[in-house]
């Protein structure tokens, strides 16, 4: 038997890591596996990079960690095509990851094939091959089934979503732990999931961590960066989500 934690889309929230960890290890959890976008839109991109590099988590590379890497040749058209908000957090990420940071990031691969205890196990963001695609528990039966028969793999862990969920496609099941720091779900509670398997069974377990969100945003704020990332976590919501929110309230007479 062997029992793996799976954690992903930490969005440069340090706090939000260190509860998760912390819980994993009361656990008794074997390995850790990480699904990508470990920075963005969190104040503590550097340190969690630097966590994940000298720890033996087994992480991937997610679709938004590529495009902090990408920064630099792209910021003059960002710059005339995406929100302010979403600019500002490429641009902070990029600025605060030393180049040690941005090297271990770069040198992540985008899915990482494992065998544990004879069950073929699939990490990946978004979904195979397509680090951007949500894979959500409304996606239709029959996209899941696609993959499923595209794929060759007992588990497809998933994240990009920031929804934890697990749904069964034939013999495939597709998990999402859901988002570390940065959920989106409306319960700004820490995300993660455990999942345990022996030769026969494949038993998975979703976990919400309250975690000190007054340090993530209290350090969102003394970087000056928008409220609107601050929001993000005290609401557990997308910037978007966030964004119409506000846009509503400010209608309401």
């Amino acid at each position: 038997m062997m029992r793996a934690a799976i954690i992903g889309d930490i969005h440069g929230n340090l706090p939000a890591l260190q509860a998760v960890l912390n819980h994993a290890s009361s656990q008794s959890v074997d390995e850790i596996w990480d699904m990508g976008d470990s920075v963005g839109y969190g104040a503590f991109p550097e340190e969690v990079v630097q966590f994940l590099m000298h720890s033996k988590i087994i992480s991937i590379r997610g679709n938004y960690d590529t495009k902090v890497l990408k920064f630099e040749q792209k910021k003059e058209k960002w710059k005339k095509k995406k929100f302010h908000e979403k600019w500002l957090a490429f641009k902070f990420a990029y600025e605060h990851l030393s180049d040690p940071s941005r090297r271990y990031l770069q040198s992540l691969p985008e899915e990482v094939h494992l065998k544990r205890e004879g069950w073929h196990v699939l990490l990946t963001h978004g979904s195979p091959g397509h680090p951007e695609e949500h894979l959500t528990p409304e996606t239709p039966q029959s996209r899941l089934e696609e993959i499923s028969n595209q794929i060759t793999a007992d588990i497809i862990l998933c994240g990009h979503s920031h929804i934890p969920f697990t749904r069964l496609s034939g013999k495939t099941r597709f998990i999402n732990a859901g988002s570390v720091g940065r959920p989106d779900d409306g319960d700004p509670r820490a995300s993660y999931g455990i999942v345990e398997l022996t030769a026969q069974n494949i038993t998975t377990c979703h976990y919400r961590i309250p975690y000190d969100v007054n340090r993530s945003v209290n350090a969102i704020r003394e970087y000056g960066l928008p409220e609107t990332f601050a929001q993000m976590i005290i609401r557990g919501y997308n910037l978007d989500k966030i964004l119409e929110q506000n846009q509503i309230s400010e209608t309401i007479p």
